[in-house]
């Protein structure tokens, strides 16, 4: 196939040898399946994007660290290098997450470099050496559900730990390997300590799993991973191998008014991200 041109600089490197196929494309970035030596793995190219684009973005930058304060100043005031800073801070961190993210044990995509703004990374294949679906697209066992759930909430609590939620974790970016579930797709990660909204995040992608993987095994319905999870995370107790029960106990013994309007605005919140999900999704397909 004729070379994109964001790959262009790459061949002439000889980072990559070829571009094989388009894998994917989106409003954030396309994706090729490229061969480096004997090596097949993929190319992530991130397009640039448009005011709209960076609006969405607020709720999910909201207590990254930037270089320094000239950047935090441009980047606030969204003056033309504000800009170029956001668009690059946006990239750089679904790169730094990923290699983060791989050590810490998270089953994600193993990085293996960064070049003129192309993220490569391993290809995720289903047992024949295809693309692998995503967990929307397959249909699973009571059993493979009930695993597939307890794999992904043990990633979650491994990404809590280094303080970062996935933001936008849904079926729609979880590959299914034939050794597992993988998540992939970081530039929204979001920082545990530094957002406002992350509780509210990470309790959405938490039902997000729940609510897919409940279509297989009804029994998860009643659990609350997120919550438990959050709350250990708060009292410093959280560790990645922290036994989980996706037992809580909510606190109705006398009315909290802050409390309500807290479960309120999560909520409204929620609602908002996962419709941003949606329309993610349907834009990529």
């Amino acid at each position: 196939m004729k070379i994109p041109k964001g790959l262009q600089p790459l061949v002439d490197d000889g980072v990559i040898d070829a571009v094989l196929r388009p894998l994917k494309s989106g409003k954030e970035a396309s994706v090729y399946v490229v061969r480096a030596g004997e090596e097949v793995m993929c190319a992530k190219v991130y397009k640039d994007m448009g005011q709209r684009s960076f609006q969405a973005r607020v709720q999910y930058q909201e207590g990254r660290k930037v270089r320094g304060s000239r950047q935090q100043r441009a980047m606030g005031k969204a003056t033309k290098f504000g800009k170029r800073e956001l668009e690059t801070a946006w990239k750089n961190t679904e790169v730094d997450a990923l290699y983060q993210l791989a050590d810490a044990g998270v089953c994600v995509p193993r990085p293996h470099g960064y070049h003129h703004g192309v993220l490569l990374m391993s290809l995720v294949t289903d047992a024949e050496g295809h693309s692998a679906r995503r967990l929307g697209e397959v249909e699973l066992e009571p059993d493979q559900a009930r695993d597939f759930h307890q794999r992904l909430v043990r990633d979650v609590v491994r990404m809590l730990c280094l303080g970062l939620i996935h933001g936008d974790l849904s079926e729609y970016n979880v590959l299914v390997s034939p050794d597992g579930p993988v998540i992939i797709d970081f530039p929204q990660v979001v920082s545990a300590a530094g957002n406002n909204a992350a509780r509210t995040m990470l309790l959405r992608d938490v039902h997000n799993l729940r609510d897919s993987l409940g279509r297989f095994a009804p029994e998860l319905a009643q659990t609350h991973f997120g919550e438990e999870m959050w709350a250990l995370y708060e009292r410093g107790d959280l560790r990645p191998d922290t036994p989980l029960t996706g037992q809580f106990r909510f606190d109705d013994s006398r009315a909290d008014v802050g409390a309500v309007l807290m479960s309120i605005e999560d909520a409204r919140q929620e609602a908002i991200i996962r419709q941003q999900g949606r329309e993610a999704a349907a834009e990529q397909d």
